[in-house]
């Protein structure tokens, strides 16, 4: 499965050609809009009232109960959705219901909003929807049409419920770095898109998703993200910025299909994929967890103090960004709120 050691100049350049990608460039249009939004907002994005920042997978509410709410939505490069708009469709719910699980909750109800020129694009779309809503077993409750656009749109936005958080917020120095992915699967060729939705069982896919909750309620961990079109290491990135830490990264450890060459997997979508900021005693449970599943799951590198990304591979390094000298998505901690006057 290795490729062979690239060496210092291959390692240099490909972390080139992630800083080139089109995962890297959509992320990193967050940090404009973060501050254009903490500009226009008094007191800041800081200041909302929600449970951890922004830049993280969901907004987390809390519900007065001891719980929080998750909100979050997904929108789709048009043409993605042009291109492949049942896989589209069949994206809306999926990502979404990842981004509630890696904050370790449980998906409740989508919404959509679907732009079309005629329903025939459109149907297609919705067929995709459909079919995933019924696979991960969460209600399509609403949305929003308009079969007179001029081209394709789709926005999905879901709620969920958590009884404790993960978070990108809560990753330490010291910590274990831990990537488990779903390997039983296939691209959807020519794309970078690693199904391994499609075609599960729907049982499985259900029970791999109630790993997550079930992590986080066992207090084996309480940092995560889901691997985004950033890929593997573009979204362990945004993990360490959110916890303002760095981290170093070994690229061959990160678990990865047979035969698929290492950069081409690092600019991956992979339909279940998770970073984790792990304290190293637990780090060997967590694996365990998830490979009981079979899910791969392997320990990829350590959090440090220092907030720079490092790419390792054997006895060489690459710097891949400092987060000092440039933002990435421009993350934004919540600040305590002072307590209340009675």
């Amino acid at each position: 499965m290795e490729d062979a050691m690239l060496g210092q100049g291959g390692l240099d350049g490909l972390a080139s050609a992630l800083l080139r990608g089109r995962g890297f460039a959509h992320k990193r249009d967050i940090s404009d809009v973060v501050s254009a939004l903490s500009a226009a907002l008094p007191g800041g994005t800081a200041a909302l009232g929600q449970a951890v920042g922004v830049g993280d997978d969901c907004a987390a509410i809390p519900d007065g109960d001891g719980g929080y709410l998750l909100f979050a939505i997904e929108g789709f490069v048009d043409d993605f959705v042009q291109r492949m708009p049942w896989f589209a469709g069949y994206c809306g719910v999926m990502v979404n219901v990842s981004d509630i699980c890696a904050m370790g909750g449980r998906p409740i109800a989508v919404v959509d909003a679907l732009w079309s020129r005629g329903m025939a694009p459109g149907q297609q779309v919705l067929e995709g929807l459909a079919a995933a809503s019924q696979r991960y077993g969460v209600p399509i409750v609403g949305g929003h049409s308009n079969n007179q656009a001029v081209g394709g749109q789709l926005a999905v936005a879901i709620l969920g419920r958590a009884k404790t958080l993960l978070t990108s917020f809560n990753a330490r120095p010291g910590d274990t770095l831990v990537m488990a992915i779903d390997l039983r699967g296939a691209y959807q060729e020519p794309n970078p898109y690693w199904d391994a939705s499609t075609r599960a069982p729907a049982e499985r896919l259900r029970a791999d998703l109630e790993l997550l909750p079930a992590l986080a309620e066992s207090g084996l961990c309480d940092a995560a993200k889901d691997i985004s079109m950033a890929g593997a290491v573009g979204t362990a990135l945004m993990l360490l910025e959110c916890s303002q830490v760095g981290g170093v990264i070994d690229v061959q450890a990160i678990p990865r299909p047979p035969g698929v060459p290492l950069l081409r997997w690092l600019q991956s979508f992979p339909s279940y994929g998770y970073v984790f900021s792990v304290r190293p005693a637990q780090a060997a449970a967590v694996a365990r967890h998830f490979e009981s599943q079979g899910i791969a799951c392997a320990a990829v590198g350590e959090v440090t103090a220092t907030p720079q990304l490092h790419l390792r591979d054997g006895e060489t390094s690459a710097l891949l960004w400092d987060l000092v000298a440039q933002p990435f998505i421009g993350a934004r901690a919540v600040v305590p709120r002072e307590p209340a006057h009675v």
